[in-house]
């Protein structure tokens, strides 16, 4: 315990602002003629039960009389419409998660009493799903470089040259829009959204990189703010060493607490085993190209399939699930219900074979350089020597490795936050979070100061929302009631055999190099 408090202690230090503060917002130009104008809702094609409209936003928010495009949105109204309070806009991460998608297949649950008093409205962040995405090929997309793969200046210079192919091809097939897809954009599009659909002031549930909306919202929009309520939360203020070391050691803390389980749970397929010398072999046969994927003995998978595949499983978490998907592996032979599936690019909707590719928003919120390849060796051995049997994050490594030589300056780099006059923002964080590391959330909340109000989870996963009473309960009396809870709230974790869902949709992992946010294209649909 003493060393896990010393490391976590370390990597909030390291944690601490690595670019200055954000300047003063600048004056905030007019919304662009006609945005406001109340929306016209019809039923969605996917399910009549749901709601679709779009707004009309600009492709860039310094030239508001240019371009435009449109955003597309969906809502649940509220079902006691006598005790409505107003619109309560969500969205569930990614970068690449679609809000449409979330509200019409009820991605996150929300519960009965938040949607009596709300209507639930989701929206497709720019570049993502129905709103304008960017669009990639996918024979390119395919070829994502593994970062465990990246050996030699001339392996990184490839990566640099492929990268930049990548680029120019997505940019082509996109338009204007996939240089402006960042976060600061994206808060614009809230704003005129909120305004669109009568609000006085915005009321917003964000979980995972959604975090990084509300985040920034109530910086530049503090007296707009009625109540943001963030889960699982990012740190905009963080470089590229603190980054890949933050990430690496919240996936091997997610690794530990599997191992932990394990090692005291009967139901565990791997109980009574060396579940880290079992691991550690899945690993060496796959770095020499002997592990194949069960039942299906010509197809060899690499080391980073098993480390995206075990990550899949600690985002639930599915402790059981991830025991049966390691005897998969180790045996060959896949279980009734296959754990060990191939990672491939959805097929495209679309005529031409392209993907939805969202990475590029990242790489427009985080500048994360790295010189050459010497550099880039010691990130490695930084990650490996903080996460030894992880060796990497399987959701940060494969970010930075996409966005290697991102032409600087990026739209909205990197900052201490600064939130003056918002009233609470609620924040809440798992201890074990296998990709929004605990140190990330206390940062953000040290940076927002007394406008804050943090709850930690002591348990396992990604998301707390839906976790127990003790999380659910405070988020909906501060979304219904504006009352926060009392400063310093902790939540006891609930085991893990009783939480039956993965609570985070947007985070497949389909492709070497690339996490999970490649998505199918969506049909647009018009209004």
């Amino acid at each position: 315990m003493r060393r896990h408090v010393t490391v976590l202690s370390l990597l909030l230090a390291l944690a601490a602002p690595l670019a200055p503060a954000a300047p003063a917002a600048a004056a905030v130009p007019d919304a662009p003629a006609g945005a406001s104008k109340p929306i016209s809702w019809s039923p969605c094609p996917e399910d009549a039960s749901a709601e679709c409209g779009t707004i009309t936003v600009p492709v860039d928010w310094n030239n508001p009389g240019g371009q435009t495009f449109a955003l597309a949105l969906a809502r649940r109204k509220a079902t006691d419409p006598a005790a409505r309070i107003g619109s309560v806009v969500i969205n569930p991460g990614g970068p690449g998660g679609s809000g449409v998608d979330a509200v019409v297949h009820d991605w996150l649950s929300l519960t009965p009493e938040v949607r009596r008093r709300f209507d639930v409205v989701g929206f497709d962040p720019r570049g993502v799903g129905r709103s304008s995405p960017v669009l990639c090929s996918r024979d390119l997309a395919m070829r994502g470089v593994d970062p465990l793969q990246v050996r030699s200046q001339a392996d990184f210079d490839a990566l640099l040259a492929a990268n930049e192919r990548y680029r120019q091809d997505c940019r082509s097939r996109t338009g204007p829009v996939f240089d402006h897809v960042d976060t600061g954009s994206v808060v614009r599009d809230l704003d005129t959204l909120r305004a669109a659909l009568g609000d006085e002031k915005l009321t917003y549930y964000g979980i995972s990189y959604g975090t990084l909306i509300g985040q920034l919202y109530a910086e530049r929009f503090p007296q707009r703010v009625r109540a943001l309520a963030l889960d699982s939360n990012m740190d905009h203020s963080l470089g590229t060493r603190a980054f890949v070391e933050t990430e690496a050691w919240t996936s091997q803390d997610s690794f530990d607490e599997f191992v932990a389980w394990c090692e005291r749970t009967t139901t565990c397929a791997l109980h009574g085993k060396d579940v880290r010398a079992l691991w550690a072999g899945l690993l060496a046969r796959a770095e020499r190209g002997e592990l194949s994927l069960p039942g299906n003995p010509e197809i060899k998978v690499p080391p980073l399939y098993v480390i995206q595949r075990a990550t899949r499983w600690l985002y639930d978490p599915g402790f059981k699930e991830l025991a049966d998907l390691l005897v998969e592996l180790d045996t060959g032979v896949p279980s009734a219900t296959p754990l060990a599936t191939p990672f491939t690019v959805p097929s495209s909707a679309t005529a031409e074979d392209v993907v939805n590719d969202a990475s590029q928003v990242f790489c427009q919120d985080f500048l994360l350089p790295v010189r050459d390849y010497r550099e880039y060796a010691r990130l490695m051995r930084r990650s490996e020597a903080i996460a030894p049997d992880m060796r990497i994050s399987a959701v940060g490594m494969p970010l930075v490795t996409r966005c290697l030589g991102q032409p600087a300056p990026i739209p909205n780099p990197q900052h201490r936050l600064r939130v003056d006059g918002s009233g609470p923002i609620l924040m809440t964080n798992a201890l074990h979070d296998p990709a929004t590391a605990y140190p990330w959330a206390v940062n953000a909340a040290r940076q927002i100061g007394r406008e804050a109000r943090f709850i930690t989870y002591e348990g396992w996963g990604h998301g707390v929302y839906g976790r127990s009473e003790c999380t659910t309960a405070p988020i909906d009396a501060y979304l219904i009631s504006l009352t926060p809870p009392a400063k310093g709230t902790r939540c006891a974790a609930v085991p893990p055999a009783e939480v039956s869902q993965l609570r985070t949709p947007t985070f497949p992992g389909p492709i070497p190099g690339l996490p999970g946010f490649v998505r199918p294209v969506t049909p647009s649909f018009t209004r």
